[in-house]
């Protein structure tokens, strides 16, 4: 279980390094130009992994539905790329990663076919509010003389 956290960790520093690299190719090259750059070299990428790998998939196999995941992981990119020097970084990842915890619940519950129960909402409000804290602490320093 410690080595999928870790993984999952990892995962996060490398998508708020790939958000800030997108976010500054995105004000220079406009962000659905960055986005393009990010699945060329993405495909590239993954295509030499899997050429190494002597496997590569059968894409007959795969549910029509299942290739919304790469127009919502384009526009997540073209989105990230865009709002991110907007934004800044934090404030950026703070709505994207809020945003991923509520639709992870609706998602949740709709698999499930089931509400959540109270100490899950507990928790994903407890996540909500320690992602803002960022905002409300950065806010009443503002306000102070």
């Amino acid at each position: 279980m410690l080595f999928f956290v870790s993984l999952a960790l990892l995962n996060g520093v490398l998508i708020g390094a790939s958000r800030t690299i997108n976010g500054q190719l995105g004000t220079r090259a406009g962000a659905f130009r960055a986005s393009v750059w990010n699945h060329v070299v993405g495909f590239v990428f993954l295509s030499a992994v899997l050429l190494v790998l002597r496997t590569w998939p059968d894409v007959t196999d795969v549910p029509v539905a299942a290739y919304a995941g790469g127009v919502f992981g384009a526009l997540f990119v073209a989105v990230n790329s865009y709002v991110f020097p907007r934004l800044g970084a934090m404030s950026a990842s703070v709505l994207v990663i809020s945003g991923q915890v509520l639709s992870a619940v609706v998602i949740d519950c709709v698999q499930q076919g089931t509400l959540p129960a109270p100490v899950r909402l507990a928790g994903v409000a407890l996540v909500l509010l320690g992602l803002s804290l960022p905002r409300i602490t950065a806010r009443l320093r503002r306000k102070d003389p």
